[in-house]
């Protein structure tokens, strides 16, 4: 319990640092879409509007990157920022408004559609 909770401030205490360092990371326009996707870890976060969601990602190895896959509601959260902390990739999101939204995330070889795993998280603004 003690562990879970210091991972949890660690995470949003390395948010607060990348969304005050300004460090933002954009997808190319030209990106093709993440195709299918393998079934991968969900979890849902409840949180109030005004406050930030960080997503800690795995490292992974050979080119493999960690893209946004599908479209989430933009009236539920928006992308402030992301970052590399530690063995992790770190995405904040900001909670923009109230009602769910899933964000997902794949991981591809570059820019390519081609998934190898993926992770889901279904966010609930109050």
């Amino acid at each position: 319990m003690v562990k879970n909770r210091i991972r949890a401030v660690a995470v949003i205490v390395a948010a607060t640092a990348l969304t005050a360092a300004g460090i933002a990371g954009a997808t190319p326009k030209d990106s093709p879409p993440v195709g299918p996707l393998p079934s991968g870890p969900t979890s849902t976060i409840v949180t109030q509007k005004g406050q930030l969601v960080a997503f800690a990602l795995p490292h992974r190895t050979a080119g493999r990157v960690w893209r946004v896959a599908r479209k989430f509601d933009p009236k539920v959260v928006q992308q402030m920022t992301e970052g590399d902390v530690g063995s992790t990739v770190t995405l904040v999101f900001k909670a923009t408004g109230k009602g769910t939204t899933t964000v997902v995330f794949g991981l591809t070889r570059g820019e390519t559609a081609k998934a190898y795993e993926s992770r889901r998280f279904t966010v609930r603004v109050r």
